[in-house]
């Protein structure tokens, strides 16, 4: 009897100690860095279940062999029976690198670390290039379509308003599954806030009528320069101009009248056309933005920098050549426009 008492006890004691240290050795291949050389995206879609999503991992070969993965699915049923991440898995997609574990993402999907993808909305593009850029992106949910840019302004709370020059340059992160519109109405907020900002701080005795107006000068020295120096000076050129009634005569406004027609030349036929955009033909402003101005353009149209200006030239480096009349101006033009090098630009390269 004594002896059935002793081998039942022992049993007991290798059960007591035998479980915990089997417990521990299977949790351990949470902690093994998973089989994989390159960066991983594992996407929790919605309505995935715990066991639907170890499938997956060992179905992609993330969970090693046979031998292995069946450890690791054990450990990261441990893992879920202490944490109930079975029945709170956050939806989205996560990022794992070469020598994260298992337990990784495990902690990553309790504290929804989702992946964060971004998109930059470039200061100069115009409505259609950004929508193309945000048609490219992948993880983007695409619901614009074929709407017109009317059409999506309506949408975001701005019916009969041309979608030009309303959305504010910048990097934007988000999810998998954020909608374009989505997108969209962040930057347009964020535009909105900069101009309304800007216009409370504008010098005094602007020749615009609204804050829309600002906007559309800013949308000119946008294009006109990427230099930081000079976008206060271009603006205040363009202040004198409309000062003295005298007409812009800005090529950025002519490209953008032309559309698509526009092959990287404008022609004398397409300075004297006669559109709503071409600022040589019609006096002050054009109707709308001909672009997604960024801050500093928007300030510079709010406060230009003194200057008795009122032309300037592209020099071929990126620059421009100021001039205050019209006998400088035209000098300037033979120097640096007549004569062009091979190597000439009208704006610097682009910085990204």
């Amino acid at each position: 009897m004594r002896r059935k008492i002793r081998v039942f006890g022992l049993l007991v004691l290798l059960v007591l100690i035998g479980v915990p240290l089997a417990g521990f050795w299977v949790s351990s291949w949470l902690h093994r860095p998973l089989p994989m050389n390159e960066p991983v995206v594992v996407n929790v879609e919605r309505g995935a279940s715990f066991n639907g999503m170890l499938a997956d991992l060992r179905g992609r070969g993330l969970l090693g062999d046979p031998g292995e993965a069946r450890l690791r699915r054990w450990g990261a049923r441990l893992y879920s029976a202490f944490t109930d991440l079975d029945g709170r898995l956050h939806v989205g997609e996560y990022e794992l690198a070469p020598g994260d574990s298992l337990l990784t993402l495990l902690e990553m999907i309790d504290r929804g670390e989702v992946l964060q993808r971004s998109v930059t909305l470039v200061e100069g593009w115009n409505f259609r290039e950004w929508r193309a850029l945000l048609a490219s992106k992948d993880g983007i949910e695409h619901t614009l379509g074929e709407l017109s840019g009317e059409q999506i302004m309506a949408r975001l709370g701005l019916p009969d308003t041309h979608p030009e020059g309303w959305f504010a340059p910048e990097t934007y992160f988000y999810t998998r599954g954020t909608t374009d519109l989505a997108l969209l109405r962040r930057a347009l907020e964020r535009q909105r806030r900069l101009l309304d900002d800007a216009w409370l701080s504008r010098d005094d005795d602007l020749p615009y009528n609204s804050p829309y107006e600002a906007l559309i000068m800013a949308s000119i020295i946008e294009k006109e320069t990427a230099v930081p120096d000079e976008r206060g000076r271009i603006a205040g050129v363009f202040i004198n101009r409309l000062r003295r009634g005298m007409r812009l005569q800005t090529d950025p406004t002519v490209i953008y009248g032309m559309g698509e027609a526009y092959d990287g030349n404008i022609r004398r036929s397409d300075l004297r056309r006669a559109t709503p955009y071409n600022t040589y033909v019609i006096s002050g402003l054009p109707p709308t933005p001909i672009a997604m101005p960024g801050r500093d353009s928007i300030l510079a149209a709010v406060r230009p920098a003194p200057t008795e200006d009122l032309f300037f030239v592209a020099r071929g480096d990126g620059s421009h050549k100021f001039s205050k009349t019209l006998a400088e101006h035209q000098r300037a033009v033979r120097e640096f426009q007549l004569q062009r090098r091979a190597d000439y630009r009208s704006r610097p390269e682009p910085s990204r």
